[in-house]
């Protein structure tokens, strides 16, 4: 695939460009997003579709400067498309030979079941789920899909949207009984597929409800991506946001520039999160772009990249593990170290997938400096480690990454996210596991190395020189009663 593809959305209510640089076989990351209100379909749903000039003005001229940001990064790959406006537009041929002509762009119309479907391929890879309902609510259209054990069962696009609703109903003044009638008659349509306890929701108006959420709630972690929550908790905090004034949306986390349809969008999202039966939605920071860039990434169905391997990290150690030291005995030790001390943890079967990206990751704050090594990885991770790993899980990695061996884990961060961690006791010796892996590893790559573990001693013996982890392995913090004897 090129090293660097362009994708660029076309919505009723925003064009958006995103540029995302192809590490490896598995790896990308964004290096680029822009976005522009255009309302493309502004005044079309009461001019029967057809687009208006002030909204076909405004994408022409965003399109432009699109095309100049893409020339600056050196794109090879452009893949331009639109949704529910144009779709739906009498004139449309008009807005794109513009385009075409002027631009060189050339933009596909895609459907609502095809947006749908881009939009769970980056669910279904991008997010820690193996089975939910995708709902991604646009400015014309709602766009559904079945996710089940990790395959995409379903797809069905509803005429339901932001800006039509706004225009159709809102801006006329009509009650929100009327408006809910029209949202119940469009989801008969809904095929009865699509009934499920987990929401997936995709775009702006599931993001700046999930921002809201987080910001009323002194959460500890400000990422979108991956963010979830009970709907039981937060329903009438929704439905006073649908019912609000606009002038009191501020009162409720909202950003300004979603008050035009910020309550449309919230109604919508209510009445399907109903309709489908769903408990608790994923907030989901990727969606159709990201779906089409993996589209043309993997080239063939499933569009599934395999189950054992993570794009975020993979990503993170093409670009930040710039020693490439040989990973040698790193994960046998790490093995057997934690069958010895599982007993330890409060889930143990939970954590052996963290000790496995920890050391696939112990590497990369070295890309700033070796001074401060721990703290560069740990800040790497909490920005870059998004993609198949749950807030939890992030938390804890970013926090394990920190530890020195001296100090042990690192107890402002500690204070910071615990909400999200584990037993300080678990954290304790999930950091014990990891240090002293990295010491031996460190000592020798080739080592073989035997661990006996009798009452409250560790017994460590090796077939090579273990000098300098005899210093090391000294000044590691103490941890409850274990003594530690090198042979």
């Amino acid at each position: 695939m090129a090293k660097r593809t362009a994708i660029i959305d076309i919505g009723s209510n925003s064009a958006r460009l995103a540029i995302f640089q192809n590490t490896s076989k598995i790896g990308f990351h964004l290096v680029c997003e822009q976005k522009s209100r255009v309302r493309i379909g502004e005044g079309a749903y009461a001019h029967h579709g057809e687009l208006q000039k002030i909204g076909m003005t405004r994408a022409f001229n965003t399109l432009e400067s699109f095309i100049q940001t893409i020339a600056e990064f050196k794109v090879s790959k452009v893949i331009a498309v639109a949704t529910s406006a144009l779709r739906d537009a009498p004139n449309k041929d008009l807005f794109l030979d513009r385009v075409a002509k002027k631009l060189g762009l050339h933009i596909e119309i895609i459907h609502g079941q095809e947006e749908a479907l881009y939009g769970a391929i980056a669910a279904n890879n991008l997010l820690p789920l193996n089975e939910g309902i995708t709902i991604d609510i646009g400015g014309g259209s709602s766009d559904m899909a079945v996710i089940k054990k990790g395959k995409i069962i379903e797809t069905f696009s509803l005429d339901l949207g932001t800006v039509r609703l706004k225009e159709l109903f809102f801006d006329k003044g009509s009650d929100i009984e009327s408006v809910k009638r029209h949202i119940h008659t469009a989801l008969k349509a809904l095929p009865p597929s699509f009934r499920g306890t987990t929401a997936i929701g995709i775009g702006g108006t599931a993001r700046t409800l999930a921002k809201a959420i987080i910001q009323k709630s002194s959460y500890p972690l400000d990422k979108l991506h991956a963010f979830s929550y009970l709907l039981s908790e937060h329903r009438s905090y929704l439905e006073e946001i649908a019912t609000s004034e606009m002038g009191m949306l501020a009162s409720y986390h909202v950003k300004e520039n979603r008050y035009d349809t910020i309550r449309e969008g919230t109604l919508i999202l209510l009445e399907i999160l109903q309709h489908i039966g769903a408990k608790k939605v994923i907030t989901s920071g990727v969606g159709v772009r990201e779906g089409l860039y993996l589209y043309h990434k993997l080239g063939k169905a499933p569009y599934r990249l395999p189950a054992n391997s993570n794009p975020s990290v993979k990503s993170i150690r093409d670009r930040f593990d710039i020693l490439s030291l040989p990973y040698g005995n790193k994960k046998e030790i790490a093995e057997k170290l934690y069958t010895l001390f599982a007993p330890r943890l409060d889930k143990p079967e939970k954590y052996y997938k963290t000790v496995e990206t920890l050391l696939d990751l112990s590497s990369i704050g070295k890309v700033l400096t070796i001074y401060h090594q721990n703290r560069h990885a740990s800040y790497i991770a909490m920005q870059e480690l998004n993609y198949r790993f749950t807030h939890k899980e992030m938390a804890l990695i970013s926090l394990l990454l920190y530890t020195k061996s001296k100090r042990g884990y690192h107890k402002a961060l500690y204070k910071q996210y615990k909400m999200l961690l584990p037993p300080k006791k678990t954290v304790k010796w999930l950091a014990f596991i990891y240090t002293l892996t990295l010491i031996l590893h460190r000592d020798s790559a080739k080592a073989t190395y035997t661990f006996a573990l009798e009452e409250e001693t560790l017994f460590i013996t090796s077939d090579k020189s273990l000098y300098l982890a005899m210093e090391d392995i000294s000044e590691m913090r103490k941890l409850e009663n274990l003594t530690i004897k090198i042979g």
